[in-house]
């Protein structure tokens, strides 16, 4: 069985099948910010790693780039690297009453043995032919040992933005992660075979999502809203 494919099918490009009177809505899709697990180069997958200072400063300027959004509804990965950028970016933006709602669905990949490992060039502690793999095509991959494949991630996330896309909301906020991310929007890419769309997101990248006319479209894509290169000079 290849769930990702039968997600995908199911969307055929974007178009959905809506009940009659189903409301526009735009979806605003978010990494974490930044953990000290992304800046040392280690895999986090389902380890429960939270936001470091800078990922704090990253998520309060989305959020505050944000305002004037009104959402009304959020939803997060149960992970809290996801939960707090998710409530950052909800008190920036004037959204504070919102609750979050938390889907196991929006997981990062459960990446298995390769959790916690250094995958930096030179101090790499996994399989090198594996790693190289991954960050090129993990469709090719297959299941990570003892975690899931891509196909698997496709299928539970794009579960997820499917019925998502059918409630009668405005504009939600989705909370989640890098491969959890391009797994979701895979089915939106034009080439749906390069999984990273040339790079994994940056944290805390936006992607927007536009209900409309019983199609899905991407709107926006990887959007940084702080000033990537002021903000990154410390870690030079």
């Amino acid at each position: 069985m290849l769930p990702v494919l039968i997600c995908a099918a199911a969307f055929k490009s974007g178009i959905l099948n809506f009940d009659e009177g189903a409301l526009r809505m735009k979806i605003y899709i978010i990494r974490h910010g930044e953990t000290d697990y992304n800046l040392s180069g280690r895999m986090q997958g389902r380890l429960d790693v939270p936001l470091n200072d800078f990922g704090i400063k990253m998520a309060r300027k989305t959020g505050k780039a944000l305002s004037g959004i009104k959402f009304d509804a959020a939803y997060s990965s149960p992970l809290v690297r996801a939960k707090e950028t998710a409530r950052l970016v909800l008190e920036e933006s004037g959204n504070g009453n919102v609750d979050i709602i938390t889907d196991k669905r929006l997981e990062e990949a459960d990446l298995g043995d390769w959790e916690g490992k250094q995958v930096k060039k030179g101090r790499c502690e996994i399989d090198i032919e594996q790693k190289e793999l991954f960050f090129e095509n993990p469709f090719k991959l297959g299941r990570i040992p003892n975690g899931e494949s891509a196909l698997e991630v496709c299928a539970r996330t794009q579960e997820f933005i499917t019925e998502i896309s059918k409630r009668e909301h405005e504009a939600v906020l989705v909370s989640t992660h890098g491969f959890a991310m391009r797994a979701l929007l895979n089915f939106l890419y034009e080439d749906k075979t390069d999984f990273w769309q040339g790079s994994v997101p940056d944290n805390c990248s936006v992607n927007i999502l536009s209900v409309e006319n019983k199609s899905l479209l991407l709107l926006e894509r990887d959007k940084i809203y702080y000033d990537k290169k002021s903000l990154l000079e410390p870690y030079k």
